[in-house]
């Protein structure tokens, strides 16, 4: 059995050190692959990450955050795990574990941004519907003024459908047991994130064999973040090294209802036309300006910001349009339009009124 030997300083002591530990490729698998060559143009080192939270929204925070490199051929070089001061409550601490004291004393993210950093660096980062992984990640980099250095990312659950996998379902646990990959502590970030390196090496090998194109996908980072302060009447708890509460982070706002759209919908965007004032419009994935802020430009523009797509939906902004995001599906099915955030953004500058009565 290889087994990663590299001992992280912030590994818990509370009996998950056991999930530092990745057995070998099976030979099966192994030795198909070796025998075929390895593409030129398959990534050069993979960072299997797995982050929990203290929610899914895009205000919520990392509570704790663990990474498995891999070099090329999907075998383990070392890991990583830290837990993380969320400087607010913890959220659902019966799925994660983490509790406001066991947090008290972690760092905050600024701490363990360079850490973080230094071990997704260069590398493609793999995570088990990743858009949200690299979401969270991405705006707390944002809030402390950072850029995180990862310019692409993998899915698994995109690969899985790549390869037809026959799973049930595409639950990490029902990747697992594909594989044969034992979860011991499931919503703990670093044996999260060995069942996942588990059970992507195999995927890798298999995609190598296969020939496949591996499913990858830009990482853009945001380029922009709202001032603010705390949050006003928010949950906190006193959370660093006793020096008591603090705000919630650079830049954090609370979500909020927007007011409802007054013009009407006047149908679907017409490629190579101009937005029309009341069009529905959706976003899927992440955003390289904070979703809140392109969501603003739209609303003050005269549009209608929709949290899903339908029939009425007129428009749809994703940066990823190969992804099966339910959104995409959705509009793939109703035959709704895409263009990308870029583009978007071009169009939001001519934005034409609302037809007169």
């Amino acid at each position: 059995m290889l087994e990663d030997q590299t001992a992280s300083p912030s590994e818990p002591a509370d009996g998950t050190a056991a999930a530092g530990r990745v057995p070998a490729q099976s030979p099966a698998v192994g030795s198909a692959a070796g025998a075929a060559a390895w593409p030129d143009g398959y990534p050069q080192g993979y960072a299997v990450v797995d982050v929990e939270t203290t929610g899914l929204a895009r205000d919520d925070r990392i509570v704790s955050a663990a990474v498995y490199r891999l070099d090329a051929r999907g075998e383990v070089e070392d890991h990583w795990y830290s837990t993380v001061n969320p400087q607010r409550d913890p959220g659902p601490t019966w799925i994660h574990g983490l509790t406001t004291e066991v947090l008290a004393d972690a760092p905050l993210f600024t701490e363990i941004a360079d850490d973080l950093a230094t071990r997704l660096d260069g590398r493609v980062l793999v995570a088990h519907n990743a858009v949200f992984d690299w979401s969270m990640i991405a705006r707390e980099y944002a809030r402390a003024q950072r850029t995180p250095p990862v310019r692409q990312r993998l899915c698994t659950i995109a690969l899985a459908k790549q390869l037809s996998l026959p799973l049930p379902n595409h639950k990490l646990e029902s990747l697992a047991a594909h594989y044969g990959v034992s979860q011991q502590r499931a919503h703990h970030a670093l044996d999260d994130a060995r069942v996942l390196a588990e059970a992507f090496r195999p995927s890798l090998h298999l995609a190598v064999q296969q020939e496949v194109r591996l499913p990858l996908h830009a990482c853009r980072p945001l380029s922009e973040w709202p001032e603010g302060q705390g949050a006003d009447g928010g949950t906190f708890f006193d959370g660093h090294r006793g020096r008591g509460p603090r705000p919630y982070g650079h830049g954090w706002r609370r979500s909020r209802k927007r007011p409802a759209c007054p013009y009407p919908n006047p149908g679907r965007y017409e490629p190579g036309g101009r937005l029309v004032q009341g069009m529905r419009i959706a976003i899927s994935g992440d955003t390289s300006v904070d979703r809140e802020l392109l969501e603003d430009r739209a609303t003050e523009a005269g549009l209608h910001i929709s949290s899903h797509v339908s029939r009425l939906t007129s428009l749809l902004v994703t940066n990823d349009p190969d992804s099966l995001t339910s959104k995409i599906v959705k509009a793939q099915a109703y035959g709704t339009p895409v263009v990308d955030e870029a583009a978007f953004g071009h169009l939001l500058r001519d934005v034409a009124p609302a037809p007169g009565p």
